[in-house]
Protein backbone atom coordinates (compact mmCIF):
# COMPACT_ATOMS: atom_id res chain seq x y z
CA UNK A 1 0.00 0.00 0.00
CA UNK A 2 1.47 3.25 -0.68
CA UNK A 3 0.13 6.44 1.07
CA UNK A 4 -1.52 9.35 -0.66
CA UNK A 5 1.02 12.03 0.40
CA UNK A 6 -2.02 14.75 -0.37
CA UNK A 7 -4.16 12.83 2.45
CA UNK A 8 -0.98 12.16 4.52
CA UNK A 9 -0.78 16.28 4.69
CA UNK A 10 -4.36 16.80 5.74
CA UNK A 11 -4.20 14.44 8.48
CA UNK A 12 -1.31 15.45 9.90
CA UNK A 13 -2.57 19.04 10.11
CA UNK A 14 -5.54 17.69 12.27
CA UNK A 15 -3.39 15.91 14.07
CA UNK A 16 -1.39 18.80 14.75
CA UNK A 17 -3.65 21.36 15.12
CA UNK A 18 -6.38 18.81 17.03
CA UNK A 19 -8.84 20.54 15.04
CA UNK A 20 -10.43 20.02 11.53
CA UNK A 21 -11.43 24.05 11.28
CA UNK A 22 -8.04 24.89 12.19
CA UNK A 23 -6.06 22.72 9.82
CA UNK A 24 -8.26 23.87 7.44
CA UNK A 25 -7.07 27.87 8.30
CA UNK A 26 -3.50 26.25 8.29
CA UNK A 27 -3.55 24.53 5.08
CA UNK A 28 -6.01 27.38 3.31
CA UNK A 29 -8.49 24.81 2.19
CA UNK A 30 -12.34 24.19 3.06
CA UNK A 31 -12.97 22.17 6.74
CA UNK A 32 -15.56 19.58 4.61
CA UNK A 33 -12.38 19.38 2.26
CA UNK A 34 -10.74 18.39 5.36
CA UNK A 35 -13.05 16.28 7.00
CA UNK A 36 -13.67 14.16 3.46
CA UNK A 37 -9.95 13.78 2.94
CA UNK A 38 -9.47 12.34 6.23
CA UNK A 39 -12.25 10.27 5.93
CA UNK A 40 -10.93 8.84 2.78
CA UNK A 41 -7.55 8.53 4.25
CA UNK A 42 -8.70 6.35 7.09
CA UNK A 43 -10.18 3.58 5.00
CA UNK A 44 -7.28 3.92 2.86
CA UNK A 45 -4.82 2.87 5.60
CA UNK A 46 -7.65 0.74 6.68
CA UNK A 47 -7.99 2.03 10.68
CA UNK A 48 -9.27 4.92 12.44
CA UNK A 49 -6.82 7.61 12.72
CA UNK A 50 -8.88 10.35 14.61
CA UNK A 51 -10.75 10.13 18.01
CA UNK A 52 -13.43 12.71 17.44
CA UNK A 53 -14.54 14.16 20.55
CA UNK A 54 -16.58 16.80 21.89
CA UNK A 55 -12.97 19.10 22.39
CA UNK A 56 -11.63 18.22 19.66
CA UNK A 57 -10.04 15.43 18.07
CA UNK A 58 -6.87 13.37 18.98
CA UNK A 59 -4.69 10.66 17.53
CA UNK A 60 -5.71 7.08 18.07
CA UNK A 61 -2.23 4.92 18.96
CA UNK A 62 -2.17 3.98 15.00
CA UNK A 63 -2.81 8.03 14.25
CA UNK A 64 0.26 9.34 16.78
CA UNK A 65 2.71 6.86 15.38
CA UNK A 66 1.85 7.86 11.47
CA UNK A 67 1.49 11.19 12.66
CA UNK A 68 5.08 10.88 14.06
CA UNK A 69 6.20 9.98 10.17
CA UNK A 70 4.70 12.22 8.59
CA UNK A 71 6.16 14.85 10.70
CA UNK A 72 9.69 13.54 9.92
CA UNK A 73 8.89 13.17 6.05
CA UNK A 74 7.45 16.72 5.27
CA UNK A 75 10.27 18.23 7.60
CA UNK A 76 12.70 16.14 4.75
CA UNK A 77 10.64 17.91 2.21
CA UNK A 78 10.73 21.72 3.29
CA UNK A 79 14.56 20.85 4.30
CA UNK A 80 14.76 19.57 0.38
CA UNK A 81 12.94 22.93 -1.32
CA UNK A 82 15.16 24.81 0.98
CA UNK A 83 18.04 23.18 -0.27
CA UNK A 84 17.00 23.47 -4.14
CA UNK A 85 15.84 27.25 -3.01
CA UNK A 86 19.77 27.73 -1.74
CA UNK A 87 21.43 26.05 -4.47
CA UNK A 88 20.43 28.60 -6.33
CA UNK A 89 22.38 31.46 -4.51
CA UNK A 90 22.71 33.12 -1.62
CA UNK A 91 21.15 35.67 -2.41
CA UNK A 92 17.06 34.15 -0.51
CA UNK A 93 15.88 31.14 1.28
CA UNK A 94 16.60 30.94 5.43
CA UNK A 95 18.76 29.59 7.87
CA UNK A 96 17.32 27.76 10.80
CA UNK A 97 19.73 27.95 13.91
CA UNK A 98 18.96 25.84 16.85
CA UNK A 99 21.36 26.96 19.99
CA UNK A 100 21.57 26.00 23.95
CA UNK A 101 20.02 29.05 25.60
CA UNK A 102 23.45 30.56 27.09
CA UNK A 103 24.95 30.34 23.60
CA UNK A 104 21.70 31.88 21.79
CA UNK A 105 22.04 34.69 23.93
CA UNK A 106 25.73 35.73 24.35
CA UNK A 107 27.51 34.38 21.79
CA UNK A 108 26.19 33.71 18.52
CA UNK A 109 24.47 37.68 18.03
CA UNK A 110 28.00 38.59 16.69
CA UNK A 111 27.50 35.76 13.78
CA UNK A 112 24.48 36.71 13.34
CA UNK A 113 25.55 40.07 12.36
CA UNK A 114 28.12 39.03 10.59
CA UNK A 115 26.36 36.74 8.24
CA UNK A 116 22.98 39.21 7.86
CA UNK A 117 25.72 41.67 6.60
CA UNK A 118 27.46 39.36 4.41
CA UNK A 119 24.30 37.66 3.15
CA UNK A 120 21.00 40.00 3.55
CA UNK A 121 18.67 37.88 1.70
CA UNK A 122 18.56 35.17 4.04
CA UNK A 123 16.17 34.77 6.54
CA UNK A 124 17.73 33.92 10.25
CA UNK A 125 15.55 31.56 12.16
CA UNK A 126 16.82 31.20 15.61
CA UNK A 127 15.68 28.83 18.03
CA UNK A 128 16.93 28.52 21.95
CA UNK A 129 16.30 25.95 23.47
CA UNK A 130 18.49 23.56 26.04
CA UNK A 131 20.89 21.01 24.82
CA UNK A 132 18.69 18.02 24.68
CA UNK A 133 16.16 20.09 22.98
CA UNK A 134 18.14 21.27 20.04
CA UNK A 135 19.67 17.91 19.41
CA UNK A 136 16.13 16.05 18.75
CA UNK A 137 15.45 19.43 16.36
CA UNK A 138 18.87 18.41 14.55
CA UNK A 139 17.23 14.66 14.27
CA UNK A 140 13.66 15.81 13.15
CA UNK A 141 15.61 18.00 10.53
CA UNK A 142 14.08 21.47 11.72
CA UNK A 143 17.13 23.27 11.72
CA UNK A 144 20.13 23.13 9.87
CA UNK A 145 23.04 24.57 11.98
CA UNK A 146 23.10 23.02 15.84
CA UNK A 147 25.19 24.13 18.45
CA UNK A 148 24.86 23.15 21.91
CA UNK A 149 26.84 23.53 25.74
CA UNK A 150 26.93 19.73 26.32
CA UNK A 151 28.02 16.25 24.65
CA UNK A 152 25.54 14.46 22.52
CA UNK A 153 25.48 10.99 22.51
CA UNK A 154 23.33 9.78 19.75
CA UNK A 155 24.76 7.19 16.99
CA UNK A 156 22.38 9.65 14.81
CA UNK A 157 24.40 12.73 15.58
CA UNK A 158 28.02 13.39 15.01
CA UNK A 159 29.55 16.39 17.89
CA UNK A 160 32.39 18.35 17.04
CA UNK A 161 33.98 21.09 18.66
CA UNK A 162 33.62 24.67 17.92
CA UNK A 163 34.61 26.67 20.71
CA UNK A 164 35.87 26.25 24.44
CA UNK A 165 33.94 28.21 27.24
CA UNK A 166 35.10 29.49 30.44
CA UNK A 167 32.78 28.59 33.49
CA UNK A 168 32.77 30.88 36.44
CA UNK A 169 32.05 30.32 39.90
CA UNK A 170 30.21 33.65 40.88
CA UNK A 171 28.31 35.14 43.63
CA UNK A 172 26.09 38.06 45.28
CA UNK A 173 28.39 40.98 46.56
CA UNK A 174 27.26 40.43 50.32
CA UNK A 175 28.12 36.63 49.99
CA UNK A 176 30.89 35.39 52.34
CA UNK A 177 33.00 34.03 49.72
CA UNK A 178 32.65 38.27 48.18
CA UNK A 179 35.13 38.81 51.36
CA UNK A 180 37.61 35.75 50.99
CA UNK A 181 41.22 37.36 51.02
CA UNK A 182 41.89 34.84 48.01
CA UNK A 183 40.73 31.57 45.92
CA UNK A 184 37.94 29.55 48.06
CA UNK A 185 38.41 25.81 48.19
CA UNK A 186 35.76 23.76 45.96
CA UNK A 187 34.81 21.75 49.01
CA UNK A 188 33.37 24.92 50.56
CA UNK A 189 30.44 24.73 48.01
CA UNK A 190 29.22 21.80 50.29
CA UNK A 191 28.15 24.28 52.85
CA UNK A 192 25.95 26.34 49.76
CA UNK A 193 22.99 26.45 48.08
CA UNK A 194 23.94 25.81 44.86
CA UNK A 195 22.13 27.18 41.85
CA UNK A 196 21.57 25.24 38.92
CA UNK A 197 19.95 24.88 34.95
CA UNK A 198 17.14 22.50 34.90
CA UNK A 199 18.04 18.95 33.73
CA UNK A 200 18.80 18.48 29.91
CA UNK A 201 20.98 21.83 30.57
CA UNK A 202 24.71 21.57 29.12
CA UNK A 203 25.35 23.79 32.01
CA UNK A 204 23.97 21.83 34.49
CA UNK A 205 25.61 18.46 33.02
CA UNK A 206 29.18 20.44 33.12
CA UNK A 207 28.48 21.90 36.56
CA UNK A 208 27.39 18.34 37.61
CA UNK A 209 30.60 16.36 36.04
CA UNK A 210 33.01 19.00 37.54
CA UNK A 211 31.91 19.02 41.33
CA UNK A 212 31.53 15.15 41.40
CA UNK A 213 35.22 14.89 40.19
CA UNK A 214 35.95 16.38 43.26
CA UNK A 215 33.50 14.52 45.42
CA UNK A 216 32.02 18.19 46.11
CA UNK A 217 27.60 17.84 47.09
CA UNK A 218 26.18 20.98 47.92
CA UNK A 219 24.26 20.87 50.70
CA UNK A 220 21.47 22.18 48.67
CA UNK A 221 20.49 23.01 45.23
CA UNK A 222 17.86 25.26 43.49
CA UNK A 223 16.97 24.48 40.20
CA UNK A 224 16.21 27.66 37.54
CA UNK A 225 15.70 27.06 33.65
CA UNK A 226 17.92 30.64 33.11
CA UNK A 227 20.50 31.42 33.25
CA UNK A 228 19.41 34.95 33.37
CA UNK A 229 17.01 34.11 36.32
CA UNK A 230 20.28 32.17 37.97
CA UNK A 231 22.43 35.33 37.96
CA UNK A 232 19.31 37.47 39.69
CA UNK A 233 18.53 35.03 42.38
CA UNK A 234 22.44 34.99 42.83
CA UNK A 235 22.79 38.52 43.02
CA UNK A 236 19.84 38.88 45.94
CA UNK A 237 21.94 36.35 48.09
CA UNK A 238 19.44 32.95 47.61
CA UNK A 239 23.01 30.77 46.63
CA UNK A 240 25.79 30.72 44.52
CA UNK A 241 25.97 29.44 40.45
CA UNK A 242 28.42 28.08 37.89
CA UNK A 243 27.95 29.84 35.05
CA UNK A 244 29.76 30.85 31.83
CA UNK A 245 31.89 33.69 31.86
CA UNK A 246 30.72 35.02 28.68
CA UNK A 247 27.16 35.66 30.46
CA UNK A 248 28.41 37.70 33.36
CA UNK A 249 30.34 41.47 31.91
CA UNK A 250 27.85 43.74 32.57
CA UNK A 251 26.55 42.44 36.32
CA UNK A 252 29.88 42.36 37.43
CA UNK A 253 30.97 45.98 35.51
CA UNK A 254 27.76 47.34 38.07
CA UNK A 255 28.67 45.35 41.29
CA UNK A 256 25.80 43.25 41.42
CA UNK A 257 27.87 39.83 41.36
CA UNK A 258 31.44 39.13 41.95
CA UNK A 259 33.83 36.47 39.83
CA UNK A 260 35.16 33.96 43.31
CA UNK A 261 37.80 32.06 41.79
CA UNK A 262 38.82 28.30 43.40
CA UNK A 263 41.93 27.06 44.36
CA UNK A 264 43.40 25.00 41.33
CA UNK A 265 40.29 24.03 39.70
CA UNK A 266 40.09 25.53 36.25
CA UNK A 267 36.76 24.52 35.24
CA UNK A 268 36.29 24.87 31.23
CA UNK A 269 33.84 22.71 28.77
CA UNK A 270 33.74 22.38 25.06
CA UNK A 271 30.93 23.17 23.02
CA UNK A 272 29.45 21.18 20.30
CA UNK A 273 28.00 21.32 16.88
CA UNK A 274 26.02 18.80 15.98
CA UNK A 275 25.41 17.38 12.38
CA UNK A 276 23.47 14.56 10.94
CA UNK A 277 25.63 12.13 8.87
CA UNK A 278 24.52 12.26 5.61
CA UNK A 279 22.67 15.10 5.30
CA UNK A 280 23.27 17.49 2.40
CA UNK A 281 24.00 20.73 4.04
CA UNK A 282 22.37 23.85 2.32
CA UNK A 283 25.18 26.65 1.28
CA UNK A 284 24.09 29.29 3.88
CA UNK A 285 24.73 26.66 6.87
CA UNK A 286 28.31 26.10 4.97
CA UNK A 287 28.38 30.34 5.06
CA UNK A 288 27.26 30.31 8.88
CA UNK A 289 30.10 27.72 9.85
CA UNK A 290 32.74 29.64 7.80
CA UNK A 291 31.82 33.04 9.79
CA UNK A 292 32.26 30.73 13.02
CA UNK A 293 36.05 29.30 11.94
CA UNK A 294 37.00 33.00 10.50
CA UNK A 295 35.85 35.07 13.96
CA UNK A 296 37.52 32.26 16.22
CA UNK A 297 40.41 32.47 14.49
CA UNK A 298 40.79 36.37 14.08
CA UNK A 299 40.48 36.21 18.13
CA UNK A 300 43.00 33.83 18.57
CA UNK A 301 45.81 36.02 15.98
CA UNK A 302 44.58 39.19 18.68
CA UNK A 303 45.28 37.30 21.86
CA UNK A 304 48.90 35.97 20.41
CA UNK A 305 49.57 39.55 19.42
CA UNK A 306 48.34 40.70 22.92
CA UNK A 307 50.49 38.46 24.31
CA UNK A 308 53.62 38.80 22.58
Amino acid sequence: MSLNLHLLRLFAAVAKTGSFSRAADLLHISQPAISKGVRDFELQVGCRLLDRTPKGVRPTREGAALARHAETLFAAERAAEDELQALRNLDSGSLRIGASTTIATYMIPEYLGIFHRAFPGIDLHVVSANTSDIAALMLGHEIEIALVEGPVEDENLTSTAWRTDVMGLIAGPDHRFAAAPGPIDLRQLNDEILIVREPGSGTREVVAQALAAHRVEPQRTLEIGSTEAIKQAVAAGVGVAMVSMATIDDQVRLGKLKVIPIKGVPIERTLWQLKSPGRLEVPAAVAFEGIIRETKAAKTSRARAARA
